[in-house]
């Protein structure tokens, strides 16, 4: 029989735990009560342990668990839309407007005019269809519920078969691959052409009575090179129109401005040209190039848009009063930018920073920690737009170089994390690198504290 005397009390265990981290105290012993009763679990099956290292292994555990709980981070990763790190962060304005509608009442379904109810996201949509010069425009709460609703909309029993070139096959964020979100929505996928090339015939020629759609998959996290083709969009178009058959895109990142106007990097897609070029309906996401919050936005043709509105399924995937508020926000910002100027967005800002803002606050910075045990520099190395999106756009940018003399590499970056907002950097060469294009200018004094607190012996 295992010897129980050994795992301390929850009580006790409890005390001596709640004051080391920032915890609800029932918490903290609902915490201590599963990790003890695994623990006496692992002892009736042989496993033995002193009570310190009972004690130190739960403590860990719940300093890990406590960390784990949503809070501020400083992006020193260079990578703006860091999906561990909550894709894209907000503008001032749609954060402001969050805060508004969260702490109150709103019109989320009432029409403020005749007082009866309301549309919910009338006001959105029209915005959205209005920036993306399209027909309609509705909004669920994320890209892949946008494009699972759109399949199951578009196919019926008869009509099931969904025509994807295989160099567009691609798996997205979190292992879902394009043929398991096809089979998700009950569609048949039919696969043309080879991985490197697909032409307008691998299409004709896998028309059928049963083909329900063509749908074209932008390659958004990875690209093909060397000897490749695909047909035009025009001549896709045509060619699905001429059969009386939608043609769909997935367009993922969600890129409304010019992104080689912004950046030294390549042009990513817009929906507006996929509309222009003869896609019925798109799909892409709001927290990506957009810069809004996670979101799946579909626009298009008004009829298909209606149709995938009146889907039962609308009402299971469709986005609550915070999502509508802060993307209503961030289409009105580019809807007042007029194309002539950077929207409030903070992903667009950091793009398109010039690199002498960038040493100017790096020298700024190193000059406060010139009296720490630490060589720091300031170096020049490269961004990438992160979150699926552009996968050969790297960009200039400017980064502080720190190596450690009395502790390693390793323990810096968990002593940065451990901060108060925490840092997050990354090592390279031997050195620690904290990159400033994904670093908000107001950020540079918490950072430089951190970076303060983090190297003190």
């Amino acid at each position: 029989m295992p010897d129980f005397s050994q795992l301390p009390s929850v009580e006790k265990l409890t005390l001596a735990l709640a004051d080391e981290v920032s915890l609800p105290r029932p918490l903290v012993t609902g915490y201590v009560k599963r990790a003890l009763e695994q623990w006496r679990e692992r002892m009736i099956k042989g496993e033995k342990g002193p009570r310190n290292t009972i004690e130190s292994e739960i403590r860990a555990g719940l300093q890990s668990f406590a960390a784990s709980r949503l809070q501020p981070v400083i992006n020193g990763t260079g990578v703006l839309i860091h999906t561990n790190l909550g894709r894209s962060p907000l503008g001032d304005r749609a954060a402001g407007a969050l805060r508004r509608i969260a702490t109150g009442y709103s019109n989320l379904e009432f029409n403020l005019l005749d007082g009866k109810r309301g549309r919910r996201a009338g006001y959105l949509e029209m915005a959205l269809a209005v920036l993306l010069d399209t027909e309609a425009a509705t909004t669920v709460n994320n890209c892949a519920a946008a494009l699972v609703l759109t399949l199951r909309t578009l196919i019926s029993p008869e009509k099931n078969e969904i025509i994807v070139s295989r160099g567009e096959l691609v798996e997205i964020g979190g292992g879902f691959r394009i043929p398991e979100v096809l089979e998700t929505s009950g569609a048949k996928l039919v696969e043309v052409g080879a991985t490197n090339k697909t032409h307008l015939k691998d299409y004709a020629k896998a028309l059928t009575e049963r083909t329900a759609l063509i749908l074209k998959v932008h390659r958004s996290n990875f690209y093909l090179g060397g000897f490749t083709a695909e047909p035009a969009v025009p001549e896709l178009s045509a060619l699905a129109h001429q059969h009386g058959l939608p043609l769909v895109e997935d367009l993922g990142s969600g890129a409304v401005m010019n992104t080689d106007e912004l950046a030294p990097i390549d042009h990513e897609p817009t929906p507006q040209e996929a509309l222009r070029n003869g896609i019925d309906l798109i799909t892409f996401s709001g927290d990506k190039l957009l810069g809004g919050p996670q979101a799946g936005i579909i626009a298009g043709r008004a009829e298909l848009v209606a149709r995938i509105k009146a889907e039962p399924f609308f009402r299971a995937v469709r986005c609550d009063k915070l999502i509508l508020t802060v993307l209503q926000e961030c289409i009105d910002d580019y809807l007042r930018s007029k194309g002539d100027e950077i929207p409030d967005v903070p992903v667009l800002n950091f793009l398109s920073t010039p690199m002498e803002s960038l040493h100017t606050r790096a020298k700024a910075i190193l000059a406060q920690l010139g009296d720490l045990p630490a060589d720091i520099s300031i170096v020049e190395t490269t961004s990438q737009t992160g979150g699926g999106t552009m996968p050969k756009a790297q960009f200039p940018s400017v980064a502080l170089e720190i190596t450690p003399q009395k502790m390693g590499l390793e323990k810096l970056a968990h002593r940065l994390r451990a901060q108060e907002p925490a840092v997050v950097g990354y090592v390279h060469e031997a050195r620690l690198l904290l990159n400033l294009r994904s670093i908000f200018t107001d950020q540079d004094a918490p950072l430089t504290e951190a970076v303060r607190g983090a190297l003190q012996p």
